[in-house]
């Protein structure tokens, strides 16, 4: 399903219930069920049959929320957090810079709450395949049932298993390889294993403390890997309003200009603007942008590096 998409919600489907954008959350659609939120009740039988993206009304017709489609950005914003995740400036850069697309074969540890690995997978499906591993027994079952239950099971393969000390247990099949841990450099050698060695293998690192970059970029260095790069990503995010545009005579003439925005009647201020043709400050706006006061601070630092391809026996030769 989240690599897939369909038009009609059917019994035991997935969906992310939308209230704002601040405000999401996923459900099974179960029949006989009732779904409760600050707005009221919202029976599950009748979101069967209803096209995804549909607009639904409380049964008491005080509020409405909107049926999306799963998608692995929405599952990033509403996944039960059983870990610290990756959110979406962080793996579309690592997506990039691993090269990822359809029908590569990846590495992950550890799995944690699956953020990445529902991205990952839409990435590289049909033909890709996931190798996801995971430490904590537990975690590892509850990721295995949601990639069951979101119809994964055909991209992901999840394991549970201690990959420093047991390594992947996969040699020369994986494009690239991702490492979330807290000793990343101690799985270096086992990612060297399981790296094609036909063609270039890309490795990435997420360390959220800068004394975990120093030892994964040394032990990268040592068992050959190069151009060794790390990076941060410091996503911004910029509010747009309209505000009045001063006007040049009303200036001159000694009159303070007001760049309060308005919060009137939008309709009926287009019309006065139509109207008057910018003739006053009041009537002509203008679109300006302002970063918002609150901003996501530093996840962690992405390292990378690069496996250079063996020589064939033909080269050597």
């Amino acid at each position: 399903m989240f690599h897939e998409y369909k038009d009609i919600i059917e019994n035991g489907d997935t969906v992310i219930v939308y209230l704002s954008p601040s405000s999401m959350a996923p459900i099974t659609v179960t029949a006989g069920q009732i779904y409760n939120n600050k707005f009221g009740s919202f029976s599950h039988d009748q979101m069967i049959g209803l096209r995804y993206g549909s607009k639904m009304t409380t049964r008491e017709g005080r509020g409405f929320v909107y049926l999306l489609h799963p998608t692995p950005a929405l599952w990033t914003q509403v996944v039960p957090h059983r870990t610290q995740i990756l959110y979406l400036p962080d793996i579309s850069f690592v997506s990039m810079h691993l090269d990822l697309r359809p029908g590569k074969v990846m590495i992950e540890s550890g799995t944690g709450s699956g953020s990445f690995s529902h991205s990952i997978a839409r990435t590289i499906a049909p033909t890709g395949h996931l190798y996801t591993f995971e430490y904590h027994e537990l975690r590892a079952e509850t990721a295995r049932q949601e990639f069951k239950d979101h119809n994964l099971s055909d991209v992901i393969t999840i394991e549970h298993r201690d990959v420093i000390a047991n390594g992947f247990g996969r040699f020369n099949i994986a494009d690239a390889v991702f490492l979330d841990l807290p000793a990343p450099w101690d799985a270096v050698a086992a990612a060297k294993d399981a790296l094609r060695k036909d063609t270039i293998g890309r490795i990435c690192c997420f360390s959220p403390c800068i004394e975990q970059v120093q030892r994964t970029a040394l032990a990268l260095d040592e068992h050959g890997f190069s151009d060794i790069r790390m990076y941060e990503c410091l996503a911004k995010d910029y509010e747009v309003r309209k505000v009045p545009c001063p006007n040049i005579e009303e200036a001159i003439g000694g009159f303070k200009a007001d760049f309060k925005s308005f919060k009137g009647d939008k309709k009926k201020r287009k019309l006065d603007s139509d109207a008057e043709g910018c003739d006053s400050a009041a009537s002509c706006m203008v679109n300006v942008t302002k970063p918002v006061d609150l901003a996501r601070g530093h996840t962690s630092y992405l390292t990378f590096a690069v496996l250079a391809p063996e020589e064939s026996n033909a080269m050597s030769e």
